[in-house]
């Protein structure tokens, strides 16, 4: 979901599945630090700052929107090749966090740099945003969805060629979606538009995966193949942030969190960042925890 968006109460339809509820909104966030930064510095245009295994790095962050701050002084560092999860309730700065990291946002303040670059200035990123953006109605097909994704690199003159194409079928193959490529994307269920946005950040074959809530809403069979597929590129060396509120999930396929409720509450090893403390610190003193997180959440501390 987005930082701005009110929680979505279609769950209570039987007739349609959904994923483990998310009962985050029934807390509320921490109140957002509002300053005019006259202490911190600007953001950096610096590059070289970070190591060469660094894939993102943020020190003393701030960013928001209209002059309003959804992320206070942020700082953690992404090493290349980890999987990374970050949880927080509705409205914490998730979102926000990602599109800065994107290159979609300008940081207030603090120092951002995303493989040895400003965000934005380098290139090997892929963003995948929330489904819920996105106008399904528009007449697409999935294919045609997928070969977007190598625009970015053609610029605004050039045509996708015959390798480019091959690239879009490929990663079809990837995520399964190779049936449906002449379907219209506004036809197929969540999961399956979920898995067409990954395959169309996947033709750019990008050094560092970003995905907003790629989870959200699928079925559990399509969340395991969603989580199985970022893995076996993860193998491959790719470096992946996904937000999400299944912490059951963060549990299981992260090697580190970031819990982050406008500014960082924790950030490491599942085993060691999902505690009762940390989650009560992040979410609020009343966090929910649905069962099979709560085993989860068991083994990863175990």
């Amino acid at each position: 979901m987005s930082d701005e968006r009110r929680h979505d109460h279609r769950h209570v339809d039987p007739g349609i599945p959904a994923a483990p509820q998310d009962h985050s909104h029934a807390v509320t966030p921490v109140k957002p630090h509002l300053h005019e930064h006259v202490d911190h510095h600007p953001a950096r245009r610096r590059e070289g700052k970070g190591s060469p295994n660094v894939a993102i790095l943020c020190e003393g962050m701030c960013a928001g929107y209209y002059g309003r701050d959804v992320l206070d002084e942020v700082t953690f560092e992404v090493l290349r090749g980890e999987f990374v999860g970050i949880i927080g309730p509705n409205g914490s700065g998730k979102s926000t966090l990602l599109k800065v990291i994107a290159g979609l946002l300008e940081p207030q303040c603090g120092y951002v740099e995303v493989l040895g670059a400003p965000p934005g200035h380098g290139t090997g990123v892929g963003y995948v945003p929330q489904t819920e953006l996105v106008n399904w109605s528009f007449p697409v097909s999935v294919f045609d969805v997928v070969l977007m994704g190598v625009y970015g690199k053609l610029g605004l003159f050039r045509r996708p060629g015959a390798a480019d194409k091959r690239a879009a079928e490929a990663a079809l193959d990837e995520v399964g979606m190779r049936d449906y490529a002449g379907a219209q994307i506004g036809e197929l269920s969540g999961g399956q538009q979920q898995r067409v946005f990954v395959a169309r950040s996947l033709v750019q074959d990008p050094q560092l995966l970003l995905l907003d809530e790629p989870i959200a809403g699928v079925d559990a069979t399509s969340q395991h193949a969603i989580f199985t597929l970022l893995e076996e590129r993860q193998k491959r060396g790719m470096t992946i942030v996904a937000t999400t509120h299944d912490l059951s999930c963060v549990a299981t396929w992260f090697d580190k969190v970031l819990c982050l409720n406008h500014r960082v509450i924790a950030f490491g090893p599942p085993s060691e960042v999902l505690t009762d403390e940390t989650l009560s610190a992040t979410f609020g003193s009343h966090v929910l925890v649905i069962p099979e997180a709560q085993a989860a959440l068991r083994s990863a501390q175990h």
